[in-house]
């Protein structure tokens, strides 16, 4: 096992009964994915959230509920991962390239992400949660800078 875990934020992004879903290469394989990716130094896990939609989809979003906190490690005991999943609204859309990494991001039904491949199984976890209705207050989390 990997230590210290990775921290990584993903965003759940709902409108007109559709979400917010990046395409990308997974061990060569199409798979899709909430737009997510990994906390840097000296930022807060919002601001993680507002940039990885950004460059992964473009959007700008606003953070409005943490969904869950999820901790995986696949079976091949590669890296442990810490994932925050939030909600988010769009405000508006940028004319910025995607991230080189991202084929495509693209509105998509439940039934829709069910008949493509997933990342991993945080994906359907994180979507069954916000489906269910967890939403918790984001001044759970607080960013304490000394």
């Amino acid at each position: 096992m990997s230590w210290p875990p990775h921290v990584t934020v993903a965003a759940i992004v709902h409108r007109n009964d559709r979400f917010l879903m990046v395409e990308e290469l997974s061990d060569g394989q199409r798979v899709i994915n909430q737009p997510a990716g990994h906390l840097e130094p000296n930022e807060s896990l919002t601001d993680a959230l507002i940039r990885e939609v950004l460059e992964e989809t473009g959007y700008i979003v606003r953070p409005t509920y943490l969904v869950g906190l999820y901790q995986f490690q696949s079976p091949s005991e590669g890296p442990l991962f810490l994932r925050l999943c939030f909600t988010a609204e769009v405000v508006s859309q940028s004319d910025r390239d995607l991230d080189p990494d991202i084929l495509a991001a693209n509105w998509f039904s439940v039934s829709e992400i069910a008949e493509r491949q997933r990342r991993s199984p945080l994906v359907d976890l994180c979507l069954q949660d916000y489906i269910s209705g967890k939403q918790y207050p984001l001044d759970l989390y607080q960013n304490v800078q000394t």
